[in-house]
C-alpha cells in the first residue's frame, strides 16, 4: 500500500528505524497500525529530505505523536507552498521564453533614478490612505541631509539595477541572493517606517497595481515591478510571518 519495497523494509529492520510487529516461522513480516504510523512519518520525513539516522532519532525522541503529525504537517505545508512559488517562477521564465523576452532584457542604468524628483505630488494621498506611516516617514526623511538624501536615492537605483540583473538572468525569485537584495530592501523601508509582513506583501503588489510605481521601476527594465512584487511576497511570507 505504501510502496515501500519488500527489501527496504528489511533494510529498516536491521538499522532499527522499523522493526514488524512480529515475524512469522516462515519469515513474513507483519505490521500493525502502530508500525504503519512509523512508516507513514518515516515516508513523509523521506520527503523532505531528512536522512535516515535522524529521522530515527527524531522518532525515537518523539513522545506526542499527534503533535509529531501536526509538525510533520506543517513543515509539509510549507514545502507546498515554496514549491508553488517555484513552479510559479519557472512557468513564468517558460512564457517569457517562448515569448522570445528572456535574454533581451534591456537594462537602464542611470547614476541616480530619483534625482530632483518631487515627492510632494502624492503627499496629499499619501497623508489619507496611510496616516500614521506617512507622519513617520516625513519625521525621518526631514532629519536627512541634503547628502544623505541623495546618497540614498542613488543606493536605491543601484539596487534596482541589481534586481534588474537578476530578473534578466532568470533568477528565481526565492533565490537567496535575490532575498538578500529583499532583506536590504526592507532595511531600507524599516528606516522610515516598519511594515509587517501583510503590509510588506501589500507594498509590493502596489509597485504593480500603481501605474506611477510601474513606470518608475519599468525605467530599469520593463517587468521588473512585477519581479519586485513576486520577490517582496517570498520575503514577506518566509522572514516576516
Amino acid at each position: 500500500m505504501s510502496g515501500v519495497t519488500s527489501r527496504t523494509l528489511r533494510h529498516y529492520d536491521e538499522i532499527g528505524l522499523l522493526r514488524p510487529a512480529y515475524a512469522a516461522a516462515n519469515g513474513y513480516r507483519y505490521y500493525g497500525q502502530d508500525e504503519l504510523l512509523r512508516l507513514q512519518q518515516i515516508l513523509v520525513l523521506r520527503e523532505l529530505g531528512v536522512g535516515l539516522p535522524e529521522i530515527g532519532r527524531i522518532l525515537d525522541e518523539q513522545t506526542d505523536r499527534l503533535a509529531a503529525l501536526r509538525s510533520h504537517h506543517k513543515r509539509l505545508l510549507e514545502e507546498r507552498d515554496r514549491l508553488a512559488t517555484l513552479a510559479a517562477t519557472v512557468a513564468r521564465t517558460i512564457g517569457e521564453i517562448e515569448g522570445g523576452r528572456m535574454g533581451n532584457v534591456k537594462i537602464n542604468r542611470p547614476e541616480n533614478l530619483f534625482e530632483g524628483f518631487d515627492n510632494a505630488q502624492y503627499a496629499d494621498e499619501a497623508r489619507e490612505r496611510w496616516p500614521e506611516q506617512f507622519a513617520q516617514s516625513q519625521r525621518k526623511a526631514a532629519s536627512l541631509t541634503e547628502e544623505e538624501a541623495e546618497q540614498l536615492q542613488r543606493e536605491s537605483t543601484a539596487a534596482m539595477i541589481r534586481m534588474a540583473e537578476f530578473m534578466a538572468a532568470g533568477t528565481p525569485v526565492e533565490d537567496g541572493a535575490v532575498q538578500a537584495e529583499i532583506h536590504e530592501h526592507y532595511v531600507g523601508v524599516c528606516r522610515f517606517w516598519t511594515p509587517d509582513a501583510t503590509a510588506y506583501a501589500c507594498l509590493g503588489r502596489m509597485y504593480v497595481d500603481d501605474g506611477r510605481f510601474t513606470a518608475t521601476y519599468n525605467k530599469i527594465a520593463v517587468g521588473l515591478a512585477a519581479y519586485y512584487r513576486d520577490a517582496i511576497e517570498v520575503y514577506a511570507r518566509t522572514r516576516l510571518s
